[in-house]
């Protein structure tokens, strides 16, 4: 049953309250601890990862120079656990990226250190499927051929779990449930399924509507006007002090999305539908863990200012195989920028490119394929697809993907070299060097998968 006191919504019975406290994982904090202080949410969600935050979190676990979970994950914590424990709210994230068991370690220690005993912490773990990635040599989808074909270090293999997980961990008595890599829209079918009494094996209807809702608020902000606003045609109120979204369920599926009053940001039929499509190739067959969702029939309503009621979601069976994200040693990235402004700037930075590209060649031993120049200012967006004019300022972008580190330190030196070696008026240089975790995919058989959930009370 729900923790917080029954709601009715469009005339559909008791109803649960989940709100969006992020979309990725530099989001903002103060909007989902105005959620977690103000909107009575029964569940605050947390999503965090995308195939580029878990190859980082994976490079930070392998290096030794840090954990392998959200680096903000104690700060969202220390701002809404509290509140949450307080108003009967339960977090759920996948915030624990590569490492959900150090993530579960340390929201235990934050429960503790706030007086909040009695906390239980709920970790989700498995997947991790690195040994039986080696063990079955699927095909990669990016080269068509078996990983065993590949010459880069497989150092990490993460499934997309799906929402059974989450269920279980709320079953047993969770209070913060910590997870990896979780389909996005499972974290929130998870709490749905629980608290409905959902059959995640069951009725593809019910599971594709739930994935609808999901999918809708996993990006946050974006629901609420955020990557939709643009000052002429989509003007949107408020951006400064953005409002995340949250959503009213009922047991069928069918849900009131809003925000809270006086919160920046809009909801209305056209942010929900630009959000409905974001990332999604075929509308009619939304591929998840729990059910291929069919997103065709969706209608939404306007019920009144910041109020869509959304139904319609369908679905198919569930796939046999899951999505697995496979992480390569890629080498290392060195980059190096500045900038050249006023008269004849782009012949500046294009000779300067010229500088830095001969220099890494001919010094350094850099194969030139290996080099990339952007003119940031001229069109360089564009890969030459529209024509620039003379700007008035170019920011001169040089990156190489290259075997070590030395070479890629190589990289930004030069860059900053120009200062004093370079065309006239150069200036802003900044230099950077990572390894690099290069990303691929494939599918793994679901019986392959398997998750464990342990609980912990502070």
């Amino acid at each position: 049953m729900s923790r917080r006191h029954d709601r009715l919504n469009h005339g559909t019975g008791r109803t649960i309250r989940l709100g969006a406290g992020a979309g990725f994982a530099g989001d903002r904090i103060d909007p989902a601890a105005e959620l977690a202080r103000s909107a009575e949410l029964d569940y605050l969600v947390f999503e965090v990862l995308g195939e580029r935050t878990i190859a980082a979190a994976n490079a930070q676990r392998l290096s030794g120079a840090g954990h392998g979970y959200d680096p903000l994950l104690r700060r969202r914590l220390e701002a809404t656990l509290p509140e949450c424990r307080r108003n009967g709210t339960t977090v759920i994230t996948n915030g624990g990226a590569a490492d959900p068991v150090a993530a579960g370690a340390l929201a235990l220690d934050i429960a503790r250190e706030h007086g909040l005993t009695g906390t239980r912490v709920g970790v989700i773990s498995g997947d991790d499927v690195l040994d039986a990635v080696r063990r079955t040599d699927p095909v990669l989808w990016e080269t068509g051929r078996p990983l065993s074909a590949e010459t880069d270090e497989l150092v990490s293999a993460n499934a997309y779990l799906g929402a059974a997980p989450v269920a279980e961990a709320l079953a047993g008595g969770a209070d913060v449930v910590i997870a990896g890599r979780l389909a996005d829209p499972a974290l929130y079918l998870g709490a749905i399924a629980h608290e409905h009494g959902w059959d995640l094996a069951g009725d593809p209807t019910l599971l594709g509507q739930g994935t609808v809702l999901g999918h809708l608020l996993e990006c946050a902000g974006q629901l609420t006007g955020g990557y939709f606003a643009d000052p002429v045609t989509k003007p949107v109120p408020g951006l400064d002090r953005l409002g995340f979204p949250f959503a009213d369920v009922s047991a069928d599926g069918q849900a009131v999305l809003s925000k809270l009053p006086g919160s920046g940001g809009l909801i209305d039929t056209r942010t929900v539908t630009e959000q409905l499509l974001y990332e999604v190739g075929d509308p009619s067959a939304y591929v998840t863990p729990d059910v291929v969702a069919d997103f065709s029939g969706v209608t939404l309503d306007q019920l009144g200012p910041d109020r869509v009621h959304v139904t319609g979601g369908s679905g198919a069976a569930r796939p046999d195989e899951l999505k697995v994200t496979l992480g390569f040693r890629g080498g290392w990235l060195g980059e190096g920028q500045i900038s050249y402004a006023g008269p004849r700037a782009l012949d500046r930075a294009e000779l300067a490119a010229d500088i830095v590209r001969r220099r890494l060649v001919s010094v350094h031993g850099l194969d030139e394929q290996s080099v990339l120049v952007e003119l940031i200012g001229a069109g360089a967006a564009f890969r030459g697809l529209a024509e620039a004019g003379d700007p008035v300022e170019v920011r001169l972008r040089v990156a190489a993907r290259v075997a070590d580190r030395a070479a890629a330190e190589a990289v930004g030196w030069e860059v900053e070299s120009l200062y004093t070696n370079g065309p006239a008026a150069g200036g802003g240089a900044r230099k950077h060097v990572q390894e690099v975790l290069a990303i691929r995919s494939c599918t793994l058989p679901r019986a392959l998968v398997r998750t464990h959930v342990s609980i912990e009370e502070a």
